[in-house]
């Protein structure tokens, strides 16, 4: 049964003001309904969902946001340092802005796993997820993890370093490349997980044109955020963290890719877990799909979203009527 209906959805810029400077984003669907809150992957922006929101827009609105540092919102401050957990500040900031009792979060990759942290800090807060590939990001085993962390602290410092430096040098910019270069590079740094020819939803809000160079583009996003510092619990942790979300019976959709070659999308205890102990988990694998699914097969992971949200909605109707 074909649930996407056909109907041209549009969107609105938004920009919303944060003590640092502005959270950009695209708010598809009815302004006056809650909307789920759609969350990119690393060094991505809401341009990820320009193909899948207008989807599932008709039956539920998605405010698409651009986390600090990415996409057209403002970096963070010159000399700190990008944390998940800041961008765990940035949905209880929404909340506020917005005067969301709950939230809905719908997030991909990194964000994916931003959903699970919020999820087990504030059960109480969220009344459902869909994750695309990944429900959280793998741990790093201890042996590793100090030097993983130390450099990317260092690289961090070089970076905050080289943005105060050049803060007051008007014709400092870096490298700029072709439209086509950046599709290409784009492309390939995924993996192939972006298709060449959908580079462009994300290219639209992570390049500028150069004002050096005619008909050439550098990448704007922060490039502090690729030595992003995270908070990622080992198992012990982690299923302690599930533990919060399943004893909420939070209603959770993971949808993976069966092409994708990112590691953190590979089955692990946590699935396991969530599956045994929350009668609210749904799982699905769309054979065809790369780390960027909801990107090049929107069709298939819309129908999966609507359906998941219809079935809630039905489970959510009877729990109100058994208490009037």
């Amino acid at each position: 049964m074909d649930l996407i209906p056909d109907v041209t959805i549009t969107f609105t810029e938004v920009r919303i003001p944060v003590p640092w400077g502005h959270i950009s984003g695209r708010w598809y669907g009815d302004q006056n309904e809650r909307p789920i809150l759609a969350l990119h992957g690393w060094q991505d922006n809401c341009g990820t969902f320009a193909k899948l929101a207008p989807l599932i827009s008709p039956y539920r609105s998605l405010l698409c946001i651009d986390l600090p540092g990415h996409g057209l919102s403002s970096y963070l401050p010159t000399g700190v340092i990008y944390h998940n957990l800041e961008f765990v500040r940035v949905i209880l900031r929404l909340m506020q802005i917005y005067k969301w009792e709950k939230v809905s979060l719908l997030g991909h990759s990194m964000s994916g796993s931003l959903a699970f942290h919020f999820a087990s800090f504030f059960p109480d807060r969220v009344d459902m997820i869909i994750s695309l590939d990944i429900i959280k990001a793998l741990y790093r085993s201890a042996k590793i993890a100090p030097a993983l962390y130390a450099a990317a602290i260092e690289k961090a410092l070089k970076y905050n370093d080289c943005l105060w430096n050049n803060a007051s040098t008007t014709n400092s910019e870096p490298p700029s490349y072709t439209f086509q270069q950046c599709e290409t590079m784009l492309c390939e740094g995924t993996r192939k997980s972006v298709e060449l020819e959908n580079c462009k939803y994300i290219l639209e809000r992570n390049i500028t044109k150069s004002h050096l160079y005619p008909d050439k583009y550098f990448f704007s996003r922060d490039v502090r955020i690729k030595y992003l510092i995270e908070m990622n619990p080992n198992l012990e942790m982690t299923l302690n963290m599930a533990e919060r979300i399943c004893s909420a019976n939070i209603p959770y959709l993971i949808i993976k890719g069966g092409k994708s070659k990112y590691p953190d999308s590979a089955a692990s205890e946590l699935d396991e877990y969530m599956a045994k102990n929350n009668k609210n988990f749904e799982s699905y694998i769309y054979p065809d799909g790369t780390h960027h699914l909801h990107l090049n097969n929107p069709k298939p992971v819309a129908q999966l979203v609507i359906r998941f949200l219809q079935k809630h909605d039905r489970e959510q109707s009877k729990v109100i009527k058994s208490k009037i």
